[in-house]
Parts: structure tokens; sequence; C-alpha cells
């Protein structure tokens, strides 16, 4: 089987032990400062949609085939992810529509359940050359993998991935999703040791908690993808307020919107380069 645009992306920087930016777009401006910021970076690219932003729009087909387009025609390559699905449905229509990999969580399901309904979804996934991330919560915790002080355990993280043949793994080393304070405090001696053991790439979620040195590190000491989506929103944000400030009477979206994408394209192309030259 051919590899998928995901593992063309991911393997090599699991191999070399680089990281990869996966990036959540929440508008197609987004979507076209992640793919900018990766063709100034000269650095391939996850374009990530949430199954909330899919809800934001109505449907996954707008956002989604929007991306999808904007992949084909980028300079360097990017896979298009569908990130944090709960339903099997929108993973079977994201298939449907070309994605090139998908994050399932089932994480909030017992353990057994979380398996077997992960592996019919690998499975599913497979036959269509299509990547596939899970994610090994608590049994019963209200966050998943990620609520505070949870962590994954190497064992059962070995046995999970056995047991699904999921291509990829998101752990829980200390960070927490949509901080607005970079200051998580990563276990570096636990990612070290999932990747030992884990037989495939380790995803961080929650890495806009992480400042830049500690992403740097968790790189080094063995995570592959690291997945950001509040920092860019707050670089949209800030910039967004900022022109409004000066210009209050703007009405155009294009007066605030661009130089917003322009800020995101920015930073997108600087934190590819960090996780890149570990």
């Amino acid at each position: 089987m051919p590899l998928s645009a995901a593992d063309e992306i991911v393997d090599p920087a699991y191999s070399g032990t680089s990281g990869v930016g996966a990036f959540n777009t929440v508008q197609i401006e987004h979507a076209e400062a992640i793919v900018a910021g990766a063709e100034t970076a000269g650095l391939p690219v996850i374009l990530q949609i949430s199954e909330n932003t899919a809800r934001y729009h109505g449907s996954l087909a707008p956002i989604g085939l929007a991306s999808l387009a904007l992949a084909r025609g980028a300079n360097v390559p990017v896979a298009v992810h569908l990130d944090h699905a709960v339903s099997a449905d929108l993973v079977r229509e994201a298939v449907e529509l070309g994605f090139h990999s998908v994050m399932f969580d089932a994480s909030k399901l017992p353990y057994d359940e979380n398996v077997a309904t992960t592996r019919e979804i690998t499975e599913y996934c497979h036959r269509a050359n299509v990547w596939v991330e899970a994610e090994l919560g608590e049994v019963g915790g209200k966050d998943g993998a990620h609520a505070p002080g949870v962590r994954t355990d190497p064992d059962e993280a070995v046995a999970f991935v056995e047991a699904t043949a999921v291509d990829a793994l998101a752990v829980a080393v200390g960070s927490s999703h949509a901080m607005l304070t970079r200051d998580a405090v990563l276990d570096f001696e636990l990612i070290t040791r999932l990747r030992t053991a884990v037989g495939v790439p380790l995803v961080l979620h929650g890495s806009s908690g992480v400042d830049d040195a500690d992403l740097a590190r968790a790189v080094t000491s063995g995570m592959t993808k690291v997945n950001v989506s509040t920092h860019l929103n707050k670089t949209c944000t800030r910039t967004v307020r900022r022109c409004l400030d000066a210009h209050p009477d703007t009405a155009d979206p294009r007066k605030y919107l661009g130089p917003a994408r322009a800020a995101v394209a920015d930073e997108v192309a600087r934190l590819l380069r960090l996780l890149a030259h570990n």
C-alpha cells in the first residue's frame, strides 16, 4: 500500500527524531496562513480540522474541501487531518472527502471499549490508505488523557498500540488543551520512556501551553507530532484587536483578517523551524 500524505510527513521526522508541526484551522484564513507559513519555512505541515470546527461551520465539507484545495496547491507537503473526532460518522465523512489522516478520540471510554472502537476505525481507515492517530486516556477521566495530572503508562500504551494498530499515539505527559499561558511542565523522562517502548510516533496535544525551549526539548526527548491551536488563535485575535483599536471605523473584514493571517503565517513558520531543527 502506498504511503499516505501523513505518513510521508511524519515518518521521516520519526526516523530522524525531528518534530512536525500540526496546526488547527478555524476559518479559511487560518488554513491559508498555515500553508503560507509552511511554504515560507520550506517545511511540511499538518493542517488540522477538529470536530468542534466542523460543528462551527455546520458540516465538515466547507472547511475540509477548502483545506484540501490549499494542500493540493502548496509547494510543500501538506496533510489535512481530522482532529479529535469522537464521531465515527465524521471519520467516515473525512475519509470520503479525501482527508489524509484522522485522530479518533475514544479516550473517555473504558479501556476495552476504547480499544475495540479504535480498532474498527483503524481497519476502516487503513482500507482507504488513511493514517490514524488515537488517544489513550484515563478511564473515566473527564478530560481524557489531558486531564490535570494524568500520565500515560508505557506498558498500557504498548498494549493499546498493538491491539488497535494505530499509526500514532497521543500521550499525556503534562500538557493540557486550551492553555492561555505557556507554563506547562512536561515529564521529559516519561516522554523518553514512551518513545523507547511504543513503536509508533508520539503526539503532543496541548502544545500551546508549552514554551519554546520545552517544545524543542520535547522533540529531542521523543515527541514527533506537535499540535498547536490556542497559541495561533491568540496570535490571530491579538492582531485583529490591534488593527481595530488603531482603526475603529474599519468595516471591511479584509483590513483586519489579512494582517491576522500574515501574523499567524509568521508564527507557523517560526514554530516549524523550531520543531524541525533539533
